[in-house]
């Protein structure tokens, strides 16, 4: 393990990261909203602390390993939040705590969603637009966008890509290089945005909404200019374009690039994690709105927009909202939330177990039964026409464990500090699933929880957003052995 290394990297990423505090400057300007020098702060002291980094450990360079590459992931994105944080203290009237602006940060990188903040429609423009940005940079991973860069600084980039893909099939690359792989993701993230945020003007948002919440649909992140969310602009219009680009970056980022190379959206349909994930939205759509006509909840119209809305927003751990839906009757609350534990698809920007884990535990509990049946049979795990190595399926069944075993340890800490059983659950599940929205008294806001379970929920956050082993290895005995 090369620290000096480690070191460089994460300060050359922190001064680069810096730079992501210009553009809210930029508009601070433009609103004359009076925040600039909260920005102008964060970026002296970001700077100031990346060259403290970089300058003592400049001349170190050595080709990164595996092991290498889970420290700097979990530091990099530890550090950013940190550092994230700092105008979010600092820009004046209304500006938050070190407990509040650390757990917005974390919220906002890791495409979560919570927050902490009340009257959201009455903050500073460039605030604003700083949370969405956060939620942008981090829906693609600022790592990948980091591993594009890092090559041109002499340092390469793979063992760093494999700690911060999700999903459990980390080694598929869509380029020979790497570097080009990353630049290929971003270069489809960067034209998804731009065409939702064409889309929502023309649907009748102003160009600030559009880019803000282009950037928070893309990377599925949740986060918004307004209180109500998507539900302040009461737009059938609007809340589809929403639901499509959601829906689309739900899915494989790898296959949005197959049909861009390859012209052709059939990749989508054949693709068994793509169409699981269509089918379970809609038989879970069907379900919610029929659940919604039957109990008189809402019109036939509003029920259809709204059921449809909440299950997509819910399912792929987007955690926008048009209607309060842990109001809505019956189970429907707790199969919504239950829906977000599935979340997006692997190498997509959603959160969740990723879908491709959910398939193959089926598929092995089916195997399992057959087995029963046939106690001697050599019974093969296939996802689409491929058989999964065995090395895989227990990699899926050791993830599931250790995603309940610490889901059960944060939700006994959430509820030691004096939460109530149904919000803690749900917030630590939201938290773990990089989702938002909670049940419980957290279902408009997390503010009035105490600081403690905050920073246990900052932790759940992280765990989720690095696919939980990128963090728990560090805290093993073999790892730091030579």
């Amino acid at each position: 393990m090369s620290l000096r290394v480690i070191l460089r990297i994460l300060g050359l990423l922190l001064m680069l990261f810096s730079l992501t505090m210009l553009p809210p400057t930029l508009i601070s300007l433009w609103f004359r909203d009076g925040v600039w020098s909260a920005f102008i702060s964060g970026i002296a002291i970001s700077v100031a602390t990346g060259l403290l980094l970089y300058l003592p450990n400049r001349r170190s360079q050595k080709e990164l390993r595996i092991r290498d590459g889970f420290i700097i992931a979990a530091m990099f994105w530890t550090v950013l939040a940190l550092f994230g944080s700092l105008p979010l203290m600092l820009f004046g009237e209304g500006s938050l705590g070190i407990t509040d602006a650390v757990f917005e940060s974390f919220s906002g990188l890791t495409t979560t969603g919570a927050t902490v903040i009340t009257g959201i429609d009455f903050l500073p423009e460039s605030i604003l637009y700083y949370r969405q940005q956060l939620q942008w940079l981090g829906g693609m991973g600022i790592v990948v966008l980091a591993v594009a860069i890092l090559p041109t600084l002499g340092v390469g980039g793979m063992a760093l890509y494999r700690t911060e893909i999700p999903g459990p099939l980390k080694d598929s690359k869509l380029t020979p290089r790497i570097t080009e792989t990353a630049k290929a993701l971003w270069y489809i993230y960067a034209t998804l945005t731009l065409a939702c945020m064409i889309a929502y003007m023309l649907a009748g948002m102003s160009w600030f909404d559009a880019l803000s919440h282009s950037f928070s649909t893309v990377a599925i992140g949740g986060f918004s200019t307004y209180d109500a969310s998507i539900g302040y602009f009461d737009s059938a219009t609007i809340e589809m374009i929403c639901v499509g680009f959601m829906l689309i970056s739900a899915f494989s980022f790898s296959l949005h690039f197959i049909a861009w190379r390859e012209k052709s959206l059939m990749h989508y349909f054949h693709d068994p994690e793509a169409r699981f994930l269509m089918l379970f939205l809609l038989a879970l759509s069907v379900i919610t709105v029929l659940s919604l006509w039957l109990t008189d909840t809402y019109d036939t119209v509003r029920g259809l927009r709204h059921g449809v809305f909440q299950v997509v927003s819910v399912a792929t751990t987007a955690g926008f909202s048009v209607a309060d839906f842990s109001m809505w009757p019956g189970a429907l609350p707790f199969l919504l939330f239950v829906a977000a534990f599935v979340g997006g698809c692997s190498g997509s920007t959603g959160g969740g177990m990723k879908v491709i884990r959910i398939i193959l535990i089926i598929k092995q509990g089916m195997r399992e039964i057959m087995r029963l049946i046939h106690p001697n049979a050599v019974i093969a795990v296939k996802v689409g026409k491929v058989s999964v190595p065995d090395s895989i399926a227990q990699a899926v069944w050791g993830f599931f464990s250790v995603y309940v075993m610490l889901f059960f340890l944060m939700l006994v800490g959430v509820m030691a500090t004096g939460v109530d059983q149904v919000t803690a659950w749900s917030t630590v599940g939201s938290a773990l699933n990089n989702l938002g929205p909670a049940l419980g008294e957290s279902h408009t806001h997390y503010g009035d929880m105490p600081s403690i379970a905050k920073w246990i929920l900052v932790l759940a956050m992280l765990l989720g957003r690095l696919e939980i082993f990128t963090v728990l290895v560090l805290f093993t005995p073999a790892f730091w052995r030579r």
